[in-house]
């Protein structure tokens, strides 16, 4: 259950973690960054592009302060540079320019151009705004331009003594950043969410489509024996002796690494443990007298099998479904850890493991990560153990 329940609550990460808000009301018309992809220009800007929500660009913009306006700390009284004729002379001037070098014979009298003392802008008008943020105001990709804390990469989620001096640098929950950040400025929680995530439903999915193959393969050299299942085992056998790390490092050298490509790659062999579970209690269960009866009756081998057999032989599909789902996380883990698996900037748990070993200082990295890496894989193996539990013929009831 509580299994469940983190994997339900990690599985609208976008509402969870982004630099969009959920909703945003300007002058009385809502606005939902989230599901709709806006330009800076429907909100009264210059860009055609997508405006970065937490920049203070886009705040200004709602504000109505003018883009070339200077911060109030930077604004000086006067003139900010008030140059004449004598900063630039010299004491023996090389050359002199008068205004007569400059008129044109055929214009009699040529109009004066007049210079304001400051350009004429027009102000925007300020608005009525409230946005609706998620609980992280950041997501997997994202890094920031600027920092409160004046640190962006390997920002510390609590309080770090500056080295050679008695100065601290303040936690970098003054922008947000939770669980601080990582070697690329990229917020480690919101990271560790999206990877977790995807680590749960790459498990569940390898597992799934392991078991059906195991099912559809083990089930049909179990049923006919002869022949087919001989020549099946060989293949099997042969199978199963190449190794899928020096498969994966092949392809990758001529293909682009993906998520769907790792799982087609892992799904070549994560149906053969099961195979051989399924192929032993077909083999068993085809010598039933009520097989040998549905046999007599005519009923089809495909009926035979898929009524009558396969649901008695699914108790070892059952049992080992969650260490199917457990292999399957390792395997994503280990390939991102070792830099084959999904490139970045996709989020990953391999990924945010590989930079802990690489920033041992970054403790905020390695131990978030290794933590929920462990205890989703602890209490996967207690479901699987509670449910071979379960399914124990020596059980007594």
């Amino acid at each position: 259950m509580i299994l469940v329940a983190f994997f339900i609550m990690t599985m609208p990460a976008e509402l969870v973690c982004n630099v969009r808000p959920i909703l945003l009301v300007v002058d009385g018309k809502p606005y939902f960054p989230i599901f709709v992809t806006y330009n800076e220009q429907d909100f009264g800007g210059t860009l055609p592009s997508e405006p970065d929500y937490l920049s203070k660009r886009f705040t200004r913009l709602l504000e109505g302060i003018p883009e070339n306006t200077p911060p109030k700390d930077t604004e000086v009284e006067g003139t900010s540079f008030d140059l004449g004729l004598d900063d630039f002379e010299e004491d023996e001037p090389v050359f002199s320019l008068e205004l007569e070098d400059f008129e044109e014979e055929s214009s009699e009298a040529a109009p004066t151009r007049v210079i304001s003392e400051k350009p004429v802008m027009t102000q925007p008008k300020p608005r009525d705004y409230w946005a609706l943020w998620p609980p992280v105001r950041y997501d997997y990709k994202y890094i920031p331009t600027e920092s409160k804390t004046g640190t962006v990469v390997l920002a510390a989620p609590y309080k770090t003594l500056i080295e050679g001096s008695d100065r601290f640098t303040e936690s970098s929950w003054a922008d947000g950043h939770f669980l601080g950040t990582d070697d690329r400025g990229r917020d480690v929680l919101a990271r560790l969410i999206y990877g977790f995530r995807i680590s749960m439903i790459f498990g569940i999915s390898l597992a799934i489509t392991g078991t059906l193959l195991g099912c559809l393969i083990g089930g049909t050299q179990g049923f006919f024996g002869g022949w087919i299942d001989l020549i099946g085992q060989r293949l099997t056998e042969i199978w199963g002796s190449i190794p899928r790390l020096y498969v994966l490092i092949i392809l990758s050298s001529f293909l682009v690494p993906s998520a769907l490509l790792l799982f087609l790659i892992l799904n070549l062999t994560a149906w053969m443990g099961i195979a051989a579970y399924i192929r032993a209690e077909f083999l068993k269960i085809r010598n039933f007298e009520y097989v040998k009866a549905a046999k007599a009756m005519g009923v089809s081998n495909f009926e035979i099998m898929r009524r009558h057999i396969l649901p008695n032989a699914l108790t070892p599909v059952v049992t080992f479904f969650p260490f199917e789902v457990t292999a399957g996380i390792l395997a994503l883990v280990s390939l991102d850890f070792l830099n084959l698996g999904v490139p970045s900037p996709a989020p990953s748990i391999g990924e945010l493991l590989a930079q802990g070993k690489t920033n041992l200082q970054a403790i905020w990295i390695l131990l978030p990560t290794f933590t929920v890496l462990t205890i989703a894989l602890t209490m996967l193996t207690f479901v699987g153990e509670g449910i071979r539990n379960a399914f124990d013929p020596r059980k007594s009831i």
